[in-house]
């Protein structure tokens, strides 16, 4: 018996199946690369979910880490810490926000931007104004508010009643979601590109609209960039490409590169709205997921990682339509920067389980796209090396 099958048949007697997970154990990064532990080699290009935006084994990443482990992991929000500040500061000056609240996920960010639209409402004199637009194919979260707002019917379905007053658009129909808002809608919530829902860009047209409603109506925009942020799509933040800007920015995943952490951002003056005790977390803002932002930003500015994501970007998709052109199976490639979509006409879990088998990881979204959101630092011969292998995956 292999080592990874050792590992996983102990872990499936404790674990709760929550997941379907491919049969590997993986035990250690390097750059783009992951290693189980019977040594196989895996070109990712999936980077965790779209987290690893520096990487695998980041030798600067790992040192600010280590450092703040020596100076202390958790000392509560009953405390300051310089971590803290500086992750603060350094999310706000990235977002062009003023005011940010640490969290540990993304779903939890989402959970945050939805008390603070409800709120925010409520300081406006707007007491019975409490409902929420979202998007179909959606995907905010899995606790109940973030699900409440999920736009697929299979994540939301067994858990039903969820949280009431939210109803659901269709993504890049302004006429849709016009027609759903009322004077008890406090906000709109949206991803600039689609993820989960099958890498689906917004239109120009679809992102202006939503915010002139937004300001015509004085309902709050909340922009869900957990996914496609952080530089993953050429700008820092996906709605950057749209010119406009929304009134809560959540955040996560490739915030922290690995660490477990998300956040949202706003004005001060919606920032009001949150006062004392309406909103709390035991480790969100703690010292070493902060420490963690802080020297993920620092590269992100030090490396200039946002113009290599435009060329890789590019070259990548070009790649991929190339691909397109030889495999009848293949009937679209959209998305932007280095987070792109495969659209194909054969199961894409079997496209999916046959790359890891020849040594390649990419995921799936929906149930027909092969998702591709490698880590940021990906180099041209690695998308040569993905394309090689996906031909052979195809063939």
């Amino acid at each position: 018996m292999s080592k990874n099958e050792e590992y996983q048949k102990e872990a499936e007697t404790h674990l709760l199946h929550a997941y379907n997970r491919y049969p590997v154990v993986m035990d250690h990064g390097e750059g783009v690369y992951l290693y189980d532990v019977d040594g196989n080699k895996y070109l990712d290009f999936g980077a965790g979910i779209a987290v690893s935006a520096l990487g695998y084994s980041n030798e600067e990443f790992k040192k600010a880490l280590k450092d703040q482990i020596d100076k202390g992991i958790h000392f509560s929000n009953f405390f300051y810490s310089q971590a803290l500040k500086d992750a603060a500061k350094a999310i706000c000056k990235i977002t062009d926000m003023e005011k940010v609240f640490l969290a540990n996920s993304g779903t939890e960010a989402n959970e945050g931007a939805l008390k603070l639209a409800r709120k925010y409402a409520r300081m406006k004199g707007k007491e019975d104004c409490y409902e929420v637009i979202s998007m179909n194919k959606a995907f905010h979260g899995r606790s109940m508010g973030a699900l409440s707002v999920t736009g697929t019917k299979k994540y939301r379905e067994p858990f039903e009643p969820l949280i009431r007053g939210v109803k659901f658009a269709t993504f890049n129909d302004l006429e849709s979601v016009k027609a759903l808002v009322s004077s008890k809608t406090c906000a709109i919530i949206l991803e600039a590109v689609q993820g989960e829902g099958g890498i689906y860009p917004a239109t120009k047209e679809f992102m202006e609209g939503i915010r002139k409603i937004c300001d015509e109506k004085d309902i709050l925009m909340i922009c869900d960039e957990i996914q496609c942020g952080m530089g993953r799509c050429g700008t820092m933040f996906a709605f950057e490409q749209f010119d406009i800007r929304p009134d809560v920015i959540t955040m996560a995943k490739g915030v922290g590169n690995g660490a477990t952490v998300g956040c949202f951002a706003t004005s001060a003056e919606i920032a009001k709205a949150l006062e004392p005790g309406d909103h709390g977390t035991t480790f969100g803002g703690n010292p070493l997921a902060c420490r963690a932002v802080a020297e993920t930003i620092h590269q992100f500015h030090k490396w200039n990682l946002i113009s290599h994501v435009n060329e890789v970007g590019t070259y990548m998709k070009e790649q991929l339509l190339t691909l397109k052109e030889s495999y009848d199976c293949i009937t679209d490639v959209r998305g932007m920067g280095l987070m792109l979509g495969m659209e194909v006409t054969i199961p894409v879990g079997d496209i999916c389980k046959k790359a890891l088998e020849e040594g390649l990881i990419v995921l799936s979204a929906g149930h027909n796209v092969v998702r591709f959101v490698p880590p940021l630092i990906l180099e041209k011969k690695h998308v040569d090396e993905m394309i090689r292998i996906m031909k052979k995956v195809l063939g």
